[in-house]
């Protein structure tokens, strides 16, 4: 497992460069115009077009839009749902495969429980040990990791994850208001009357 790690780092690093995403986003919007209306991927194409041009129009209902902002809207919006898409489909198939990964460590399958078991090993032994570098002396290693990493009731020491998403959602939902606040009030850009407006439109 590490060796093959280690042989697709490079591949890895060139995926993950923003400048590539973005080439891959861009040939795949191409390769969606360029298909058969009547087939399944020209049916995605007039979806998205749909879709686009839905969110352009409720940008254009709140502030004026003419034909250079339109195009930059319409490009920035396809190119933002064709990524967004790629993300969902990236993290479903990145839980199939820790799904069938985990199957087969726990089955054998293959031969590769010793495998699977010494690379996560590795990574939660990386991982203990700068929580290990900060236990007092005179605290026994099993009272510390059974405090903060381990409970003995083996449930996990977090929060349930509909908390943590709460949490995190109104974190983001303070962020984005106090943004919207700065924007309002300090430069001449009116984002809580847009906001207020996109509102009204979409209550009818």
């Amino acid at each position: 497992m590490g060796m093959i790690k280690q042989m697709t780092a490079p591949i890895r690093s060139i995926v993950r460069f923003p400048l590539f995403q973005l080439a891959i986003v861009v040939a795949l919007i191409l390769f969606l115009q360029a298909a058969d209306p009547a087939s399944a991927f020209g049916r995605i194409f007039s979806g998205l077009d749909k879709l686009v041009g839905a969110t352009v129009e409720l940008f254009a209902a709140v502030f004026n839009v003419r034909s250079f902002t339109k195009s930059w809207l319409t490009s920035g919006f396809w190119i933002g749902y064709v990524y967004l898409a790629c993300l969902l489909i990236l993290y479903l198939a990145r839980l199939a495969i820790g799904a069938v990964v985990d199957l087969a460590g726990r089955h054998n399958a293959f031969w590769l429980r010793n495998a699977i078991a010494r690379e996560r090993g590795i990574a939660a032994y990386r991982a203990w040990v700068p929580f290990e570098k900060i236990r007092p002396p005179h605290i026994p290693q099993p009272q510390w990791e059974e405090a903060f990493a381990w409970p003995a009731d083996n449930k996990p020491p977090y929060p349930p994850l509909a908390q943590r998403m709460l949490l995190g959602a109104m974190i983001n939902v303070a962020v984005v208001v106090a943004i919207a606040v700065a924007l309002q009030f300090l430069t001449p850009f009116p984002v809580l009357t847009w906001l207020g407006q996109l509102t009204k439109m979409v209550r009818g």
